[in-house]
């Protein structure tokens, strides 16, 4: 079998077989192909795409390229939660002590930020002496021992998707969507995961724009489950505005955790519900939505949600008694910006938010960058919230001086109207 072979029938669009498609994943991870051949190869996917089976092929062959957990010792169901990266998205902080409170158990992986979206190791690292670097035996303790942990993603799961994301990057091939597709899903089942939720954000402030191509999306991810013997559930969320009121590191643990006590903001509160009812559900643990968004009200009002956050976050290390002081969260500069004018408002463009909050400290332009844990934006006045002049609109922290010139960034991000605008927090569900 030689690569030059099967990169010419990808040109010329003809399917390749699993045994083409192992061969090229082991010998580009092997060193034996070298990047302008896997580079050509990837082009060729790009402009023709691959078949369902095609696309779990390639997933299987990346997943199988590293180390895989194995959870079986256990003898439970194992559920994680993926969501392709927002502005203000805090969710897996919030929503997996609810699971794991409610009997389900939760292994993950997570990543850091870069550019606009925020990544959740970063929020998890900025509580003092939480521990992501766990090992693998310690990572398997604590999940059996309290349900849940969160860790930093393993280096030796999937070495096959770093080499061909970082040369997708650079190749014009990032925009494709079997090549999107098996990168996630084959990080996600090397975890050992049962039950999969992929939280898809969509809108200005996601990489997915259009809601048809992340649909399409979707139904592909879902597709590979079932030819991998996973059962994965997609949801199509809503990234045209932050979700919540809090972008940063510090400042969305603490809406996390009022969320948890029930006083979360309500477009935040809805995707919590719904992604935790979609799962309860994958997992045969609740017959319908209602069942499940009862069992998510309960397991939050009587405390236990919470509770199980700090036990989590106190399994890993973290200083959980910190957080419950008035100062954990001491930023040293604030600005406020007032609004001129009244009206409804609406915030067109969550990644105008987002760039604004990285350039404040909370995210990163460049990898090495180092973050600043109290840097972030309050929305004082979120979309639909009825602004009057003089109104407080948003609130700027930082460690540093902040430049007053980045009120224009957000100003020209927002619009006002005399009526309510009509806003989805979910726009579809797959199964």
């Amino acid at each position: 079998m030689r690569i030059i072979d099967i990169i010419n029938k990808k040109v010329e669009n003809q399917k390749l077989s699993k045994e083409e498609i192992d061969f090229f994943i082991n010998g580009y991870v092997g060193g034996e192909i070298t990047d302008y051949q896997a580079s050509a190869l990837l082009m060729a996917i790009r402009l023709n795409g691959l078949s369902d089976e095609e696309t779990a092929y390639l997933t299987n062959a990346m997943m199988y390229s590293g180390e895989v957990l194995d959870w079986s010792f256990l003898g439970k169901t194992i559920v994680d939660k993926h969501s392709t990266g927002g502005v203000g998205d805090k969710v897996s902080i919030a929503l997996c002590p609810i699971l794991a409170a409610l009997g389900l158990t939760v292994a993950k992986m997570s990543g850091r930020g870069l550019g606009h979206t925020g990544g959740t190791l970063d929020k998890l690292e900025s509580i003092e002496g939480y521990n992501f670097l766990l090992n693998d035996q310690e990572f398997k303790d604590i999940v059996k021992e309290h349900n849940i942990a969160i860790v930093g993603q393993n280096t030796k799961l999937v070495p096959a998707d770093k080499k061909i994301y970082a040369l997708r990057d650079v190749t014009g091939t990032v925009q494709s969507i079997p090549l999107i597709a098996s990168s996630i899903m084959s990080k996600k089942l090397a975890t050992g995961s049962n039950c999969i939720l992929l939280d898809v954000k969509c809108g200005n402030g996601a990489f997915m724009k259009d809601i048809e191509q992340a649909k399409k999306l979707g139904k592909l991810m879902i597709e590979i489950g079932k030819q991998l013997g996973r059962k994965i559930a997609v949801e199509i969320t809503n990234m045209e505005q932050p979700l919540g009121k809090t972008i940063g590191n510090k400042i969305e643990v603490l809406e996390a955790m009022e969320t948890l006590k029930g006083n979360g903001p309500k477009d935040f509160t809805e995707i919590i519900y719904s992604s935790g009812s979609t799962l309860l559900m994958l997992a045969n643990r609740a017959k319908d939505e209602e069942e499940a968004r009862k069992m998510i009200k309960e397991v939050i009002g009587s405390g236990e949600a919470l509770a199980k956050f700090k036990e989590w976050i106190k399994a890993q290390g973290g200083k959980v008694e910190l957080l419950e002081q008035p100062n954990w969260f001491n930023p040293k500069y604030k600005y406020e910006i007032i609004s001129q004018n009244e009206g409804y408002l609406k915030i067109k463009s969550a990644i105008d938010f987002g760039l604004v909050a990285m350039k404040l400290g909370a995210g990163r332009a460049k990898k090495e960058d180092g973050i600043d844990y109290e840097a972030g934006i309050y929305l004082n006045k979120a979309s639909n919230e009825y602004v009057k002049k003089g109104d407080v609109l948003f609130t700027l922290y930082s460690s540093k001086p902040i430049n007053t010139e980045l009120e224009k960034e957000l100003i020209e991000a927002i619009e006002f109207s005399e009526q309510k605008h009509d806003i989805k927090e979910v726009f579809a569900k797959l199964f």
